[in-house]
């Protein structure tokens, strides 16, 4: 009778605990990551493994979306509420906003002169910047490759007027300026480095040169800002820690990202080095910062109004 009674006993805690488990897993939430292909905090996360786990202990679920090609068409899947969070730029920021998608930008990365540039091909004889009056400059419309082109042509004394855009994605961008469709290419990293590694190129002007006030930023839905505060300070966390180690292994860091971006593992040291730079939580510096940049857009007619951009962001720890 006891070794009956021992035996439901135990059938009973083990129904019990099944029960409870299978309620906690009901219950886990699920966090949608929309990463793109690119060299940022969240595909270091990703690759590593380490926001599974880390939110995993606190009934978190990940769930990766993507690659998306670029800011733009990942923030147009948080608008849709396909994602919670993703990367982009602060300039893709302002055009967000402006379109009134609901963006919260939680962290922010300067970008490195490295990481963004003008660039040419080594033997076009184009030395300055004042050299591409007349030429044709690939830039994606809208975004940072028009934004590092007219900010830098303005910074000195030159009519963007004088020089032709040619509106590319970034994927049409290389091979274009490859076959010299068009004679200078506006474009960040890892199209730097491929420009250079790969298209005989060389930077006429980076990112100092130009000016540039562009950064990377960490971004989430505003309702999942403002409703799961608890939880995006978990993933920041995690972030941070991620960008903390890249910064201090950068070359071990550049190798994950060229594998991630599928490009040849001789530029992991250069990748590294451009984009391995410090994230950090949003600051009223960098709200400002990122309003230069939203009134360079309205002023150059790329945006009709300047947005809110301090309702577009939170700032976390």
């Amino acid at each position: 009778m006891k070794n009956m009674i021992r035996i439901v006993t135990t059938a009973v805690i083990t129904a019990v605990i099944s029960l409870s488990t299978a309620a906690t897993f009901a219950q886990d939430q699920v966090v949608r990551i929309g990463w793109l292909r690119a060299p940022n905090d969240i595909t270091l996360a990703k690759s590593r493994g380490t926001l599974e786990k880390a939110l995993a202990e606190k009934g978190i679920r990940v769930q990766w979306e993507g690659p998306f090609p670029a800011a733009a068409p990942a923030f147009e899947a948080l608008n849709a509420g396909a994602i919670d969070i993703t990367a982009g730029s602060s300039t893709a920021v302002a055009a967000a906003l402006a379109a009134n998608i609901p963006v919260a930008v939680f962290g922010y990365q300067k970008m490195a002169a490295g990481a963004e540039g003008i660039v040419v091909k080594a033997n076009s004889g184009l030395e300055n910047l004042k050299a591409l009056e007349g030429k044709k400059v690939a830039v994606n419309r809208g975004g940072t490759g028009e934004y590092l082109l007219v900010q830098g042509l303005e910074k000195n004394g030159i009519d963007p007027g004088s020089v032709e855009r040619v509106y590319l994605s970034p994927s049409d961008s290389g091979p274009s300026f490859s076959q010299d469709h068009v004679d200078a290419w506006a474009t960040w990293d890892p199209f730097v480095t491929i420009a250079e590694e790969t298209y005989g190129g060389q930077v006429l002007a980076d990112g100092d040169a130009i000016g540039s006030d562009n950064a990377v930023v960490l971004v989430s839905s505003r309702s999942f800002a403002d409703e799961q505060r608890e939880e995006l300070q978990a993933i920041f966390d995690v972030l941070k820690a991620e960008n903390n180690w890249a910064t201090e292994n950068k070359t071990e860091a550049g190798k994950i990202w060229v594998e991630e971006m599928k490009i040849p593992t001789e530029f992991a040291e250069r990748i590294g080095e451009n984009n391995a730079v410090p994230t950090t939580a949003v600051t009223d510096a960098d709200i400002e910062q990122m309003g230069k940049i939203a009134e360079w857009y309205v002023k150059n007619g790329i945006i009709p109004t300047m947005p809110d951009i301090k309702a577009g962001t939170v700032k976390l720890k």
